[in-house]
């Protein structure tokens, strides 16, 4: 692995200078797709797009599918349609190339299809780009190696080494019937080794037990929790007739389980755009102010709250004001963050609100216990008083119980009505916690000093 940093940098862009031309060239033949892509991104426009015309032609468009889209759409404008379509889109697998053409404004998109020589990619790019963003349809690579069950084992070789021609890796090799609706999968080995002889079919060595697909209008989530749950490195693509369209590989499902998971963090620590550090200021700013100006709004809901209860009669209670805020935002995170976790692996649903909330209840009750216990111990200990250690107590217990029953019930809501949860493990559960969790604890000292007065 190389060592990228400010001096590698500053050396290429000596070079560049210097029309060192074929070292640049000799040191770049070395190097993997994904490093020549972060020295890329790390160099100035110019040298970068200079460093990248240099590349040997073979490893222009691996490089480029690697760059962040920002990098990626500068290169690509520069380029004309027949380099874009000789030069890119012929060398990569249809889902990159057509996630490269979806990135191109309209005009040139349709006119870098037209620069394809190869009609079939071409028709295959179309059919990738009429899938919605997010299902399994746009995910997919159209391709593939597939035989057909009543093709004897000398056919079916011949077969597969002219389709795999194509095929980056061949990880599957399906069986389809006539009409190309998938039947089963083929063994390499058992093709090989299980044969009695050359004139064998394939019906007679296919498996058909196992065999996992996803409809293409379904989401790339459930692609992926599909390929996690039964250990697929390819995940075959069908319509709703179960025709072989295309199929998934492990490492699309990886990069979409990142892709998920960056933009689940961001929701949660309240950036509602995903950018990356990279980015110029306006983007960070804009993608980060909406949640801040809630936070202020949040701010000042507890301020009001604060003012409507008259602090200076029981100055006292304003000690533990940010203990009562902070476990009612840090349980409500715990509680979101578990649902959205499990919503994500299919492991609760929308269906069991009831049960959820009920076993949530009682974890509520169980960890409110312990830590109003242990509050009232210690305030009792350290001499706060009896009467402001009782409500410190019974406050905190209230607080963690309804922040646990939110911070459920919130992301389930958000799930049903087909909004991402990860919003609820953000500064929505926290801001709403902060207000309503001084509001019991205000009322709960009014309640105790009313009791005692009276």
């Amino acid at each position: 692995m190389i060592n990228i940093n400010k001096d590698l940098i500053q050396k290429l862009s000596d070079r560049i200078e210097a029309g060192q031309d074929s070292e640049l060239r000799a040191w770049a033949r070395d190097l993997h797709a994904t490093d020549v892509a972060e020295i890329l991104g790390q160099m100035r426009s110019e040298p970068a797009s200079y460093l990248y015309r240099l590349l040997d032609p073979e490893v222009r468009a691996d490089v480029l599918i690697e760059l962040d889209e920002d990098q990626r759409a500068e290169l690509l404008s520069a380029m004309t349609a027949e380099e874009i379509a000789g030069g890119v889109l012929g060398k990569l697998d249809s889902d990159d190339a057509t996630d490269v053409v979806a990135e191109l404004p309209p005009n040139k998109a349709e006119e870098v299809i037209g620069h394809l020589e190869d009609d079939e990619r071409a028709s295959d790019i179309r059919d990738l780009l009429a899938y919605q963003e997010g299902t399994a349809g746009a995910m997919m690579a159209k391709e593939l190696v597939k035989v057909q069950a009543d093709w004897t084992v000398t056919r079916t070789i011949r077969e597969i080494r002219r389709q795999a021609e194509e095929v980056h890796q061949v990880y599957t090799v399906y069986v389809v019937d006539e009409e190309d609706r998938l039947t089963g999968r083929l063994s390499m080995k058992h093709l090989l080794l299980g044969a009695e002889s050359t004139r064998s079919k394939v019906k007679e060595l296919q498996r058909e037990d196992g065999n996992v697909t996803i409809q293409a209008h379904e989401s790339s989530e459930k692609a992926t929790m599909l390929m996690e749950r039964y250990d697929l490195v390819a995940l075959p693509v069908v319509d709703a007739e179960q025709r072989l369209l295309g199929r998934i590989t492990i490492d699309d499902a990886v990069d979409s389980i990142i892709e998920d998971a960056e933009r689940d963090y961001q929701l949660a620590s309240g950036i509602s755009e995903d950018v990356e550090s990279s980015d110029d200021v306006i983007t960070l700013t804009r993608a980060r102010l909406p949640w801040l100006l809630i936070g202020l709004v949040g701010g000042i809901g507890g301020a009001y709250v604060i003012g409507w209860f008259d602090i200076k009669e029981n100055a006292e209670m304003a000690l533990f004001i940010p203990l009562i805020a902070a476990m009612g935002g840090n349980v409500g995170v715990q509680s979101a963050a578990i649902v959205v976790q499990g919503l994500a692996s299919n492991h609760i649903s929308t269906s069991n609100i009831i049960d959820r909330l009920s076993k949530e209840f009682g974890v509520g009750i169980l960890n409110g216990l312990i830590c109003g216990l242990l509050i009232l111990g210690i305030t009792l200990a350290l001499n706060f008083g009896t009467a402001l250690s009782i409500t410190v107590s019974i406050a905190l217990l209230c607080v963690i119980i309804f922040a646990a029953l939110f911070g459920t019930f919130v992301p389930l809501m958000l799930h049903r009505y087909k909004i991402d949860p990860a919003l609820a493990t953000g500064p929505f559960i926290t801001t709403v916690n902060d207000i309503i969790g001084l509001m019991i604890y205000f009322a709960v000292g009014s309640l105790i000093s009313s009791l005692i007065l009276g």
